[in-house]
C-alpha cells in the first residue's frame, strides 16, 4: 500500500497522542489504515482558524486560587456562582460533549465576566476550541466579511468556524442596538449550535425578560434549555474597589 501522504493539518507534525506517526493515520493489519483520534482534534483546530481565541489580558492570569475569584468564592453572595462555574470547569469534557453550557446574569460589575473567562480558560488549557467575543465585537466581525475580497473570509466560511468551535464565549449578550439584522445573526447563530448541540457560554447584565425584548424570545427559548443560568449578585466590584482606594 502507497504512503499516505500527509496533508495539512497534519504535514510535519507528531502526533499530541502519541499514537500515529504524526499523519493522522493509523497502519493495520492487512495494510488497512483507520484514522486517529488527533485526526478529528487538528482538523477541528483547523476550522476554528480565523475566530478569536485569545483571552484579554486582563483575564490571563484568572485562577479559582486567586483574587478576584477567591474573594469571590468567600462572599455569600457569589459563593454558589462560584460553585457552579467550578463545578463547569471540573466536569468540562462531559458538558461540552453534550452541548451543554452556562448563562451567567446580574448586575454590572459583579465578575461575571471574569467567571466566563475562567471557563474559557480552562477549555483552551484542555485542547479545546474556544471562540470569544462581545457581542458588539461579534458583530463588527460579521459586518467586515460582506466586504471580504474574493477569495476571502467569506461570511458562510466564518460562520461555519463560529458553529464547530467547542465552545462558544459571547460577553455582554443584549449590549447591541436592536435591529433585525442583529436579530438575524444572533438566532442564525444560537439556533445552529442549538441543533449541533454545541456548548455556548453568554454572560448579560439583562434579566430574563429583558432579554427577550432585546435578542427575541426564539433565541433566549434555546439559550434557555442549552445553557444552565447562574445568577451573580453582588454589588461593582469594579465601583466597589475603586471607592476603597478613595
Amino acid at each position: 500500500m502507497p504512503a499516505i501522504p500527509r496533508s495539512e493539518p497534519f504535514a510535519e507534525q507528531t502526533c499530541p497522542l502519541g499514537v500515529c506517526d504524526g499523519s493522522g493515520w493509523i497502519l493495520g493489519p492487512e495494510d488497512v489504515a483507520r484514522a486517529c483520534e488527533c485526526r478529528a482534534q487538528r482538523l477541528s483546530r483547523g476550522r476554528s482558524r480565523g475566530v478569536s481565541s485569545v483571552i484579554p489580558p486582563r483575564y490571563r492570569g484568572v485562577s479559582f486560587e486567586r483574587p478576584p475569584v477567591s474573594d469571590m468564592e468567600r462572599d455569600l453572595q457569589t459563593k454558589a456562582a462560584v460553585a457552579e462555574v467550578r463545578a463547569f470547569v471540573e466536569d468540562l469534557d462531559t458538558r461540552l460533549q453534550e452541548g451543554r453550557g452556562l448563562w451567567l446574569f446580574g448586575d454590572t460589575g459583579t465578575g461575571k465576566t471574569t467567571l466566563a473567562m475562567l471557563i474559557s480558560k480552562a477549555a483552551l488549557e484542555a485542547g479545546k476550541t474556544v471562540a470569544i467575543y462581545s457581542l458588539p465585537k461579534l458583530l463588527a466581525r460579521i459586518r467586515r466579511t460582506y466586504d471580504s475580497e474574493p477569495g476571502g473570509d467569506s461570511y458562510l466560511s466564518f460562520f461555519e468556524r463560529l458553529t464547530s468551535v467547542d465552545l462558544l464565549h459571547i460577553d455582554d449578550l443584549g449590549a447591541e442596538k436592536r435591529s433585525d439584522w442583529v436579530l438575524e445573526q444572533l438566532y442564525a447563530l444560537v439556533n445552529e449550535r442549538y441543533e449541533a448541540e454545541r456548548s455556548m457560554l453568554i454572560t448579560t447584565n439583562l434579566g430574563h425578560i429583558e432579554l427577550e425584548d432585546q435578542i427575541g424570545s426564539r433565541t433566549v427559548s434555546r439559550l434557555s434549555e442549552m445553557c444552565d443560568a447562574v445568577e451573580v449578585h453582588g454589588e461593582d466590584r469594579r465601583y466597589g474597589k475603586y471607592r476603597s482606594a478613595a
